[in-house]
């Protein structure tokens, strides 16, 4: 492991604890609405809190950082996700909980902005992939560990939420303890979205509903799950197994990439969550109308365990794959431009996505979130198969896939191995002043 990764300790350790209490922090929220009695569009509803949060956070956050350093930055969100998992457990409505989700989002995105300008400042173009890989195991590692916590405690107690705070409290320690000098802010290149369209088409609306379905998907399957009533164990199992088979499924979907024409493998990919979410349909507690062959066999829920796992195997990297294919067609100098563009749709789509999804899941049944997730995929791969007949396969050797977490910001993607650290600096110090 290159040194500046084991120097980096203390933004890992802190980003860690703080994704292990969002884990627990989201699924304890999800199954604890359906012990209130809450209904599935309202659970859609407060669940999509977190991303208007995340959206408003990730276009106010670098001024903030850009006034009063990383530090201070990191310090008072950190704190702020604190206190608003405390809210949640004070007052449990729908109102409360929207609000709670919208602190968490801001405050989460705030801190991811300052975790990954930090560490490209410390990256150089030996140690970047290696600082790259290490914060994606950081984040997802992270969040499967957070689900797991879901054991400890029965949902309707207190105990998760004063955890959750207690983790994002922690977190803030090794930030505060690191002698290593904040970095200078840097200014970001943007593209706009029309642009952006014009670019890729495939890749802009890939990532729009891309948004949709994680946002969806992961906000709502542990409801999902308690509707369904599975056990607390159970549950945990199912989120765990859905996030780390999304870490390994990058890896095979990176080479595909990488080795045949993107476009095939964004609807190959599609296509076959679409198919894979339908056998979690055959296969669940409540099977859609007239499956009911498949009711007494004792390997059901296994299978679809299974399934939901390599359904989120090639669900996960679409949003890499989609940044892979948008690189192909930009110059170099263009790539974390792009990036930030992607992701700022990828954000407008995880906004509706819990929503929408809750709408389905109340006219179809719980199966409704598996009918959702075909049809966005659907959407996906139709629009590919389209964008292959008019357009031909086109090669950019500065181009390959790089595994990223959907969360990541622009300062995130300048960790790219791919991409030329050349953004300009803001001469603006820890303190704020020029």
């Amino acid at each position: 492991m290159q040194k500046e990764v084991k120097k980096s300790w203390a933004l890992f350790i802190g980003i860690g604890l703080m994704m292990i209490g969002h884990g627990l922090q989201l699924q304890v929220m999800g199954i604890r609405a359906v012990l209130e009695n809450f209904s599935v569009l309202t659970t859609g509803i407060f669940m999509s809190g977190y991303f208007v949060g995340y959206f408003v956070g990730s276009k106010t956050t670098p001024n903030f950082v850009s006034k009063v350093g990383h530090i201070r930055v990191f310090a008072a969100f950190a704190s702020l996700a604190s206190l608003s998992a405390l809210v949640a457990v004070v007052y449990v409505n729908p109102f409360m909980w929207t609000i709670s989700r919208f602190i968490t989002g801001i405050s989460l995105v705030s801190c991811y902005v300052v975790t990954e300008s930090w560490l490209n400042d410390r990256a150089t173009n030996k140690n970047r992939g290696q600082l790259l890989s290490a914060y994606m195991m950081v984040i997802y590692f992270g969040l499967a560990i957070g689900m797991l916590l879901l054991n400890i405690s029965k949902p309707e107690n207190y105990e998760p939420f004063i955890l959750v705070s207690i983790l994002l409290s922690v977190a803030l320690v090794p930030i505060l303890l690191t002698k290593r000098p904040a970095p200078k802010f840097k200014k970001i290149e943007t593209i706009s979205i029309n642009e952006l369209f014009k670019i890729s088409p495939l890749g802009t609306l890939s990532s729009f509903f891309t948004g949709i379905i994680h946002s969806a998907f992961f906000s709502l399957i542990a409801v999902y799950a308690t509707l369904a009533k599975f056990t607390l164990f159970e549950t945990s199992i199912l989120l765990f197994i859905a996030t780390i088979a999304g870490v390994i499924g990058q890896g095979p979907i990176g080479y595909f990439s990488d080795t045949f024409d993107r476009r095939k493998v964004i609807v190959i990919t599609t296509f076959g969550s679409s198919i894979l979410a339908f056998i979690s349909i055959l296969t669940s507690n409540d099977p859609i109308q007239n499956i009911y062959y498949l009711h007494g066999f004792s390997f059901k829920k296994i299978i679809f365990f299974i399934s939901v796992g390599l359904y989120s195997s090639l669900c996960l990297p679409l949003f890499s794959l989609n940044l892979a294919h948008t690189n192909d067609f930009v110059p170099k100098s263009k790539f974390v431009a792009a990036g930030g563009g992607l992701q700022f749709i990828f954000g407008i789509g995880a906004i509706s996505g819990p929503i929408l999804c809750s709408i389905f899941m109340e006219w179809f049944g719980l199966n409704g979130l598996f009918i959702f997730l075909i049809i966005a995929h659907a959407i996906i791969g139709g629009f590919g198969l389209y964008r292959m007949k008019v357009r031909e396969t086109v090669e950019n050797p500065d181009s390959t896939f790089t595994p990223v977490p959907a969360t990541i910001t622009p300062a995130g993607l300048e960790l790219d191995p791919d991409t030329p650290a050349t953004l300009e600096e803001n001469s603006v110090n820890e303190t704020g002043k020029p």
